[in-house]
């Protein structure tokens, strides 16, 4: 954990602005999208831990709306230290086992507001990656295409986002990184003490589960589970704090539920700490 907070001071001294995305939570789907015009950055630091070793990775993120209903996001990593046999993750944050690049469309298309900040809204993101290593869980990784839907309702108090998605790697040199159905749920809750405007402190507590099942991956047109191949259900908090431009939220998983392949390590815990700021 020393080498954690060690990679989080490294990235936000490098940084000048950043911005988690919309008011929402790290893990899980969700369903903002910025207002026509708006920019903002993310910059996180994100570790994966398991019974034998940890990974370290710095995310960094940009948003920009090119509609209130349609944003455009590209995310970049820098991988400090990989695991060796890395779980396949997804999610609204691509963790530190994948060391991909990102450019995506989120497109809002259903909104319903009601009453006074209520809101129920859908949301579809389609996005394409290209790795940053040749190899990843010994088989060769090529570009993938991603494709996911989020639903939910929010309000000034209450919050909840239902979603699923689906990530397809391209088959490169005959052999083909198995696919990632997952899905998410996330609750939100935001205190009556931080109802008041700006400059006063802005809290939010969520509790996030994500759910990932890995389909096995292919080599010389055969199919075959490896070590790192399994099926799990996380659930933790994250929080998320806003004063005025800024943001910082913080949040961690946990192994709730798996089906391990056998002599697979035991994942331990997911943490990602994001520094956030609305140009």
């Amino acid at each position: 954990m020393k080498n954690y907070f060690l990679i989080l001071f490294v990235g936000l001294s490098i940084i000048n602005t950043a911005q988690a995305q919309g008011h929402g939570p790290i893990y899980g789907l969700q369903t903002p999208t910025l207002a026509k015009g708006g920019i903002n950055m993310n910059a996180a630091g994100m570790s994966i831990g398991t019974e034998d070793e940890a990974s370290y990775m710095l995310r960094y993120t940009f948003f920009y709306g090119i509609t209130e209903d349609l944003q455009v996001t590209l995310t970049t990593p820098t991988v400090i230290e990989r695991l060796e046999n890395a779980p396949r993750t997804r999610g609204n944050s691509m963790m530190p086992s994948n060391g991909d690049i990102e450019a995506a469309l989120w497109y809002r298309f259903f909104s319903n507001a009601f009453g006074v900040g209520k809101r129920f809204e859908s949301t579809a993101i389609l996005g394409v990656s290209a790795p940053t290593e040749d190899v990843r869980g010994q088989v060769n990784v090529g570009n993938s295409v991603h494709g996911a839907i989020s639903t939910g309702y929010a309000s000034r108090v209450w919050y909840a986002w239902l979603g699923g998605g689906y990530q397809y790697y391209l088959e490169k040199d005959n052999e083909q990184l198995g696919d990632l159905p997952y899905a998410s749920m996330v609750i939100g809750y935001r205190p009556d003490i931080f109802m008041g405007d700006y400059p006063k402190p802005d809290w939010r507590i969520f509790v996030e589960s994500l759910a990932e099942f890995p389909g096995d991956n292919k080599v010389n047109g055969q199919f075959f589970s490896t070590d790192e191949r399994s099926k799990k259900v996380l659930v933790g908090p994250s929080i998320l704090g806003l004063t005025g431009p800024w943001g910082i939220s913080f949040g961690a998983l946990f192994p709730v539920y798996r089906d391990l392949i056998p002599n697979t390590p035991r994942e331990k815990y997911r943490v990602a700490l994001n520094i956030s700021y609305w140009l």
